[in-house]
């Protein structure tokens, strides 16, 4: 198979698949090395984080929520260090889809294009 039918990403000699299938996945990845290596976690603390995520009972058994998994990990850690509140996740998460609504196609979608941004938290009111 060529790198166009992978996405574009070129597959390493002897693979069959290329590592992420996803551009957000590898941006998993890479923010989970780089918090690792900022101190924030050791690699054992993320390797029993994500084995807890990969071995429960809602898992794929295929393995194909892989990233899935790896992200949820990372969420919970970054709770779990006070780095990053799942309420704070979840409202930045909810800001990039509107965003990404709000972007004409073809443009990069930026956190300033979400139609809320600016206003009060709805929640949280002032």
């Amino acid at each position: 198979m060529s790198a166009h039918e992978h996405g574009g990403l070129p597959l390493a000699p002897g693979m069959d698949e290329p590592a992420f299938a996803e551009p957000w996945q590898a941006q998993a990845f890479a923010m989970t090395v780089s918090l690792h290596e900022a101190g924030l976690f050791s690699w054992g603390e993320w390797a029993e984080a994500l084995s807890a995520e990969v071995k429960r009972p809602d898992a794929a058994a295929d393995g194909h929520d892989y990233y899935e998994r790896w992200l949820a990990a990372l969420e919970k850690l970054l709770a779990a260090k006070g780095a990053a509140l799942p309420a704070d996740v979840d409202t930045l998460a909810a800001a990039w889809q509107r965003a990404a609504h709000a972007t004409p196609h073809g443009k990069p979608i930026l956190l300033e294009n979400d139609p809320d941004a600016g206003l009060p938290d709805k929640r949280h009111p002032l």
